[in-house]
């Protein structure tokens, strides 16, 4: 079990988009996503800012993450979300946060 925590920036004329599509997220995306061994899945959002939490339970996240991508409707759902990334037109959409301290 791995827990990552991610940060990335909205462009802020997107920020309201971005929170409206997550408060209605599309039933089959969270499958997709429970289904590539992600749980406790979070996203909290500060201003522009976006934190995102889970925790991995499988055993080849690279390979999850690939599978993702090879759902048609996952990637509909990524046409609508990531154009709302400030780093979109540089395909960057977050950075991975390095814990410095967990206290279970």
């Amino acid at each position: 079990m791995k827990k990552f925590i991610l940060y990335s920036e909205l462009k802020p004329e997107k920020v309201e988009e971005y929170a409206e599509l997550h408060r209605n997220a599309w039933p089959e995306i969270c499958k997709i996503i429970q289904d590539s061994n992600m749980h406790d899945y979070s996203i909290s959002i500060i201003g522009n800012k976006v934190f995102t939490m889970y925790t991995y339970t499988g055993d080849d996240y690279d390979a999850d993450m690939k599978k993702m991508e090879e759902y048609p409707i996952m990637l509909e759902w990524w046409s609508h979300t990531r154009p709302c990334f400030s780093g979109h037109s540089e395909g960057k959409y977050y950075d991975d946060m390095k814990e410095v301290f967990f206290l279970p």
